[in-house]
């Protein structure tokens, strides 16, 4: 029981760490994921994503993942899109009409953090690097 205990309170503290340096953005959404600009016609799933210009870096953005969150509205359509839950997505394809800080996400991916009604939302995003501590609660599950 202590064991699970500081299982979970040591899962808590990387999460918080892992929010706790989050750069701030918006998202749109997108619903054609093939072909992409670094796979082609290779299926990566659908919690994906396109960034612009200044995060593609000729390519290399390719493969990387980020954990983003809803953190608002950019319009007072929807005032309140947030679901309250994060999602981690893949870069696969580069967004030529992204701003920095800009992620255009899949369809599914933004609507797990956001009413695709809303169309574009204020987030926070950071890196996704996952843990040896992580790794080994997913791989001991």
């Amino acid at each position: 029981m202590a064991l699970e205990r500081i299982i979970i309170a040591a899962f808590v503290a990387a999460s918080l760490i892992s929010m706790a340096s989050a750069i701030a953005g918006t998202a749109t959404y997108y619903t054609e994921y093939l072909p992409s600009a670094c796979y082609g016609n290779k299926d990566q799933g659908v919690m994906i994503a396109a960034v612009g210009e200044s995060m593609w870096n000729n390519g290399a953005a390719c493969g990387r993942r980020y954990t983003i969150r809803c953190t608002g509205p950019t319009n007072q359509g929807i005032p309140q899109p947030c679901t309250g839950s994060s999602v981690t997505v893949r870069v696969v394809d580069r967004c030529a009409g992204c701003g920095a800080n800009q992620f255009d996400l899949s369809q599914q991916a933004f609507s797990r953090i956001a009413n695709t009604d809303a169309g574009r939302i204020k987030i926070d995003y950071a890196g996704y690097y996952r843990t040896t501590f992580q790794f080994f609660l997913s791989w001991s599950a």
